[in-house]
Parts: structure tokens; sequence; C-alpha cells
């Protein structure tokens, strides 16, 4: 019965919870922007890599070439996605 209980993902379940609750607590306490931002990004990181390894199995797999393929391409995808929303909605492009 112990082999059919996912310790590892309920294991990192709960690290989410705490790096969210990590995250939403810096709304809370009264810091400075650059402390706020790097916790922020430390704990964006953290929990991106726990997501990746723990519930999409990145590291279960031969091929592993395509998966980091696949990564660089989804992380090129959302920094375009930001910078051009950012180029268009915040630095007034037309």
């Amino acid at each position: 019965m112990a082999r059919l209980f996912p310790v590892r993902h309920v294991m990192g379940y709960i690290f989410s919870l705490v790096l969210s609750l990590v995250a939403l607590g810096v709304v809370f306490w009264d810091l400075n922007v650059t402390a706020g931002l790097t916790i922020l990004t430390v704990c964006a990181v953290i929990q991106a890599s726990l997501q990746l390894v723990v519930f999409m199995h990145i590291g279960e797999t031969s091929n592993k070439r395509s998966l980091y393929l696949n990564i660089i391409l989804a992380v090129f995808v959302g920094v375009v996605t930001i910078f051009g929303t950012l180029f268009t909605m915040i630095w007034g492009f037309r």
C-alpha cells in the first residue's frame, strides 16, 4: 500500500503551496521593491522547476534533447509575449 501513495506528488504540492504563501506574503510585508522582486523571482524559478520535475516528469524520458528544446521554445514564446505586451501597452507603440 505504501507504494500506491504518491508521497513525492503530495510533498511537491505542499512545497508549491508554501512557495505561493511566501509570494503572497511579499504583498503583505513592508519590503522595498528590490527585496520583494528578488523573493518573487526566486520563488517563481523554484516553483517552475518543481512543477517541471515533479508534475510534468521532465526527468523521466531518454530523449533529453527534445525536452530541453521544448522548454527553450516555451521560454521564448513567453518572453516574446511579455515584451510584446509591454511594447504595445506601456511603451506606446502604435
